[in-house]
């Protein structure tokens, strides 16, 4: 078999998640029928598939199970199919669910499974504490709001007249400009009996585990059976970054009474280019590149870039500050090799180059393509089959993996296909790889513009997945036998 003869000189980087994204959260609170645990579930539409259904529209599914455990015994168990609404186009989806359990300290199991990808899944643990006693001063855990409005109606995502939606994975982007949080303190009545002060800050998460306060507030309160506190502070001056929104309730007399706080990640995009521009780099091997070269160099790294610091990327390319560019392109290899990031950035920039020559389409440069995006994540396939003289079908490769560390599988395969015949105009149309896309109806796709018979035993041809296997349609032979 035909292999690709572009040396690879490092391994590259690799994406470390799966492909289906799912945002899991719990918040414990107080109530007149005992202590219940709020679990919230964010499901990201475009990482899980979505099928046709009847008038044009679309749905996804997925089936979650929930398993809470107190040491080794499980005292609450959910297992269902959550749907997201019908719609046009990707939508993500949310979840809540309510379990009404005794204080203590307990293990939650989550599974979701992907209804219409087989092996598109996640798993996940978490602990919960509850921790109310009756008539004893408490505090539940901060929610924090991804949204919230006024409202007349009740429902499970209703608190004291208030549509609640948590926000996924503690994340605020660069659109975010305020912090909305919302929690619940009980039987202060009972505990003081003057008003008391309710003090929240955020403190960012430093260098070995340092705290530095960045946002400060108070309010008053007077004592009741239920305090409801929501609040938000505005953070359109905070840096992307980790940080601590914390929640303390004391006395008039400062005496602490309670303490709840809740981790978070700040993503500021437009803050962070002004600061890498401050990074001192003169004396650094990036203060060598002109702007062409810098730009190069940024594109060439953007599929090993996180979400967060992609958002900072793709502004700093907006922008073309030479100075930002500098900043942003030392910092990723001083992280990557601190003793030696100029070595580091030649090796790969080599491989970069080799890519780029290899993988030419015509549009952007060659490790931009699907091809080259896929080399530059994964490394060089160790099997590749190029089809280019089937009657029914553009040309297509086949990629094989036999080791693939990056999402802990083996033989995983890639096919690409070229259906504009461009040159080099190659596209990911399927894959196994479960942090790539995966497209049930590839073989469907692959073979558009064959006979209407060629179908496979599907009189459907929107929802077919299949098609005859013949001498002129050997893709799905090919797939299954390499």
């Amino acid at each position: 078999m035909k292999q690709l003869t572009v040396l690879i000189f490092l391994l590259l980087n690799s994406l470390g998640s799966f492909a289906l994204d799912v945002s899991f959260s719990h918040c414990s609170f107080n109530s007149q029928q005992g202590p219940y645990l709020e679990s919230y579930i964010h499901v990201i539409g475009s990482t899980v598939s979505f099928i046709d259904v009847e008038g044009g529209q679309k749905q996804a599914s997925v089936e979650v199970l929930i398993i809470i455990k107190d040491g080794e015994k499980i005292v609450a168990f959910d297992k269902y199919n959550l749907h997201s609404p019908l719609t046009a186009t990707t939508v993500n989806f949310v979840d809540q669910k309510t379990y009404l359990l005794p204080s203590g300290r307990y293990t939650i199991e989550l599974e979701v499974r992907d209804n219409h990808q087989e092996g598109n899944e996640v798993k996940m643990n978490s602990n919960a504490v509850l921790e109310f006693e009756e008539n004893q001063f408490g505090q539940s855990d901060i929610q924090l709001l991804g949204a919230y409005s006024k409202t007349d109606r009740e429902g499970p995502m209703i608190k004291n007249g208030y549509f609640l939606e948590t926000l996924p994975f503690n994340f605020y982007n660069k659109k975010a400009s305020k912090l909305a949080f919302y929690l619940e303190i009980y039987n202060s009545d009972k505990i003081v009996q003057e008003e008391f002060l309710v003090r929240y800050y955020i403190d960012q998460l430093g260098d070995n585990s340092t705290k530095k306060t960045v946002k400060l507030g108070h309010k008053k309160r007077m004592p009741k059976a239920v305090n409801v506190v929501m609040l938000q502070m505005d953070i359109q001056g905070l840096p992307s970054g980790n940080y601590f929104l914390t929640v303390e309730i004391r006395d008039r007399n400062n005496e602490l009474l309670s303490s709840r706080e809740v981790y978070f990640q700040r993503s500021n995009p437009f803050l962070d280019t002004k600061n890498l521009a401050e990074v001192a780099t003169e004396d650094e091997f990036v203060n060598e590149l002109d702007s062409a070269s810098l730009v190069y160099g940024l594109k060439a790294i953007a599929m090993h870039i996180s979400a967060r610091d992609g958002e900072v990327l793709n502004m700093i390319l907006k922008e073309r500050k030479n100075k930002a560019m500098r900043g942003f392109l030392f910092r990723y290899w001083a992280a990557k090799n601190p003793n030696s990031p100029k070595l580091a950035y030649e090796r790969y920039m080599e491989v970069a180059r080799a890519a780029d020559k290899t993988f030419e389409s015509g549009f952007g440069y060659g490790f931009e393509s699907d091809r080259g995006n896929i080399f530059m994540k994964y490394g060089k396939p160790n099997d590749i089959v190029r089809v280019d003289n089937e009657l029914d079908a553009p040309p297509y490769e086949i990629w094989v993996y036999e080791t693939f560390p990056f999402t802990n599988q083996s033989r995983v395969k890639f096919l690409f296909y070229n259906p504009t015949l461009g040159a080099g105009a190659f596209r990911l149309l399927h894959s196994d790889c479960r942090a790539e896309i995966n497209n049930p109806q590839w073989e469907v796709e692959l073979y558009r513009d064959a006979a209407p018979e060629s179908i496979n035993n599907e009189t459907n041809y929107v929802d077919a997945t299949r098609v005859t296997d013949s001498f002129t349609r050997r893709a799905r032979r090919i797939w299954e036998d390499i």
